[in-house]
């Protein structure tokens, strides 16, 4: 058993790193809110987008956009796949990081040509070490402070992929934050496009909602290739925004745990202590007392 002392070193040690987990714990907490205040602030914008093109191909029902260009011609072998990887800069979160590098790495198993684009240190770290894998060089974007711009750079890249034929789908593996436990990792099909995606079924925050004519100007193909980017846009915003959240909440629940676990262990070492020093101080005891009645006996 160590002696008291030793014990008094790790307990201090350990209280040190108690402060420091709860430290992280309130930072996370705070960053959280911060972040679901803005997505909350920009959803309505990505909602309206996609309403705007439901009602475009509602009054529309002819018209074609490269955007929803399926390109069956491609067999599955032939298709070049585009996924964009959100991880975090850093670890301390749980399994937050290998849900969605696990998701990821089960995309890559399928048929194709893949390409990844991954944010987050973490993420770009582990994806680079993998040989014969195409990770963009230039996709050096952190995942901290998520913004429009941002989110907007992004979209420009994939979009002009996916106009140019370098790239024939284009996906998003994201964190979502499911309740405030529970966060799930997800894939997104960002491209392209599918029609069934905006009926009536699949927008059920539009149920009620009258939606009056409209003018297209200069036509319907124009005003959809100005809409369809401002809704990618709205969606990899959103999973920036929506991966920040549930990384800071893992990260808060894995602090949350490792201050809970400091605490009992310094619960735990508290009563080892006392009985080391009660040891020590009846061995003193004893010592005195032994040494008296030898000095008695003389």
């Amino acid at each position: 058993m160590a002696n008291a002392r030793e014990l008094k070193e790790r307990m201090a040690s350990i209280q040190e790193t108690k402060k420091i987990t709860n430290a992280m714990y309130l930072i996370s907490s705070s960053k959280l809110k911060q972040a679901r205040k803005r997505l909350h602030d920009t959803e309505p914008f990505f909602y309206a987008m996609q309403a705007e093109i439901a009602r475009i191909l509602r009054h529309v029902p002819d018209m074609h956009s490269h955007f929803f260009d399926g390109r069956q011609n491609k067999s599955p072998d032939e298709r070049k796949t585009g996924c964009i990887v959100i991880t975090a800069d850093k670890g301390l979160a749980g399994a937050y990081n290998h849900n969605v590098i696990k998701l990821a790495e089960e995309m890559l198993r399928e048929q194709g040509e893949h390409r990844l684009f991954v944010l987050g240190e973490l993420g770009r770290q582990y994806f680079s070490k993998k040989d014969g894998l195409k990770v963009d060089a230039d996709f050096r974007y952190t995942v901290q402070h998520p913004t429009m711009h941002r989110a907007r750079l992004i979209t420009a890249k994939m979009t002009n992929l996916f106009e140019t034929g370098e790239l024939d789908d284009i996906y998003i593996i994201y964190t979502r934050m499911k309740n405030a436990i529970q966060a799930e990792a997800e894939t997104i099909k960002l491209l392209p496009l599918k029609r069934m995606d905006f009926t009536p079924e699949n927008m059920p925050y539009l149920t009620g909602v009258y939606r009056e004519a409209v003018t297209l100007y200069p036509s319907a193909h124009s005003v959809m290739d100005s809409i369809v980017p401002n809704y990618i846009n709205g969606i990899i915003y959103g999973c920036l925004v929506e991966s920040y959240c549930s990384e800071h909440n893992s990260r808060m629940q894995a602090m949350q745990n490792a201050t809970d676990s400091a605490s009992q262990m310094l619960g735990e070492l508290n009563i080892t202590y006392n009985r080391v020093r009660q040891a020590d101080i009846t061995q003193e005891l004893t010592e005195v007392i032994g040494g008296a009645n030898a000095q008695k006996r003389k």
